[in-house]
């Protein structure tokens, strides 16, 4: 039977991690995970830029893309401070990603829709309500039809017949994109008498935290300028290339540490002899760091762009050197410390001296298990609105490495390479005969060096 002795008697004690969130109250972050959780829709009110008059404008509203009429509260027949946006119509739409949504999540959007408020409409337009549509990536396409306005005229104003509505869809992609779509497609209907909306929100449940990602594969980084994806991940990083340019965002939901796969440090001593064996030996051992943009690059069979190199080459002088000169390695760091109260470290390395007590016929070898951990987030332009995706594995400062000593018996090859004979040569003339001493006083003994020896050849008198 195999014995195993915990070195972590020298190390910290063994067992104590659990992988759980980094957040600081980890349990109530893991409960909170399950339920659904707040999704930022950015200007979901429509209030940016600050408009001057009822509206409509057809100016750009911030963080959506397309060209919609807005108006403001009052002409929309809302008691909130919340605009409305006429869709316009033949197809226009209103779009923006949903900032932070990870694939695989369910979402629910809420918001409310009206029939046109534009004096322009005439009472057929709106009578019966107006069609629009709402989708989600990887979701269904809901169709929709606004409220009726009766009693309408053209030159009047509509009072703004507002109802709460919700869309839930399954992300397919990261960043997933809401879209609202106009299906007002009458040619002879008033480009401003189109179906409005109005207050959006949304919320999640994630997908369950995939905690068997090897850290040599930690999945695609992509990266996004406003509402549209990027075809690489160049100008992203290039826009990161500055000490204060971006600010590392990490999702603490997606974060996590764990103890990895064990592997055996130096060799294994295999104690052939009839007798216990004691000694001691020096073990060194090193970790490194891990970050999906190398890997999304490597992947792609490209050279890895100057300013997207994280300290996570392995090798530990060119590490050193990114970490001083390379802006996004500063800005992950000082995110990491704001978060969770602790420096980051990219690789670390320690040595450790054991002894060993081999018992006759067993192995002795020693495994070790490092703490490591894992932070997804984003790297965001305060300028551009450039957003790259970054996911990074490193060596952990929360718990300490396992080192386990371990002693065990003899594998077959084992066996084997201690049962062979010593290298040996033949004695090809008189191999029986028996040893002599044909030697004997053939030998020069050389004289004593040490200080007060006596010489064996010193002639000494007979008394």
């Amino acid at each position: 039977m195999h014995r195993s002795l915990s070195a972590l008697a020298v190390l910290g004690a063994a067992g104590i991690l659990i992988p759980l969130p980094l957040a600081p109250h980890s349990a109530v972050a893991a409960a909170a995970a399950a339920a659904a959780q707040s999704v930022p829709v950015l200007n979901g009110d429509f209030a940016d830029p600050v408009m001057k008059g009822d509206g409509p404008t057809t100016v750009g509203i911030d963080f959506w893309t397309g060209s919609n009429q807005r108006y403001s509260p009052t002409a929309s027949g809302r008691t909130d401070a919340s605009h409305g946006v006429a869709l316009q119509k033949d197809g226009n739409t209103l779009q923006q990603r949903l900032r932070g949504v990870r694939a695989g999540a369910k979402v629910t959007v809420s918001y409310e829709d009206s029939p046109a408020v534009s004096k322009e409409c005439t009472g057929e337009q709106v009578v019966a309500g107006q069609p629009y549509a709402v989708v989600g990536s990887g979701g269904a396409v809901q169709e929709a039809t606004t409220a009726g306005d009766p009693d309408r005229t053209k030159g009047k104003p509509g009072p703004g017949r507002w109802t709460a509505r919700s869309y839930v869809f399954t992300a397919s992609e990261n960043e997933p994109l809401l879209t609202f779509t106009s299906r007002v497609t009458d040619s002879r209907t008033h480009v401003t008498c189109s179906p409005m909306i109005a207050r959006i929100r949304a919320v999640e449940v994630p997908r369950d935290l995939d905690k068997t990602v090897n850290k040599t594969a930690l999945g695609t980084s992509e990266a996004y300028k406003g509402n549209d994806r990027e075809s690489t991940l160049h100008n992203a990083a290039a826009a990161c290339n500055g000490e204060n340019a971006c600010t590392f965002q990490p999702d603490t939901r997606m974060s996590f540490r764990y103890y990895d796969r064990a592997r055996v440090v130096g060799e294994a001593f295999v104690n052939c002899t009839r007798n216990p064996l004691e000694h001691s030996r020096l073990l060194s051992y090193a970790e490194r760091g891990h970050d999906s943009i190398s890997q999304t690059y490597a992947d792609a069979n490209l050279a890895l762009n100057e300013v997207a190199r994280l300290p996570t080459s392995g090798v530990r002088d060119e590490d050193e050197k990114r970490i001083k000169e390379r802006p996004m390695a500063a800005q992950f760091a000082l995110a990491y410390e704001k978060g969770w109260q602790r420096p980051w470290q990219w690789f670390s390395s320690d040595q450790r001296t054991i002894v060993e007590k081999i018992q006759p016929g067993e192995v002795s070898w020693v495994e070790m298990q490092p703490s490591r951990e894992r932070v997804e987030g984003w790297f965001v332009s305060k300028k551009d609105d450039y957003r790259l995706h970054a996911v990074i594995d490193g060596p952990s400062r929360a718990v300490p490495d396992r080192l386990l000593q371990r002693t065990g018996p003899m594998s077959e090859a084992e066996k084997q390479r201690c049962a062979a004979a010593r290298p040996m040569t033949t004695t090809p003339v008189g191999a029986d005969a028996p040893a002599s001493s044909s030697d004997k006083g053939l030998l020069k003994i050389p004289a004593p060096t040490a200080p007060g020896a006596r010489s064996s050849e010193r002639s000494m008198p007979l008394d």
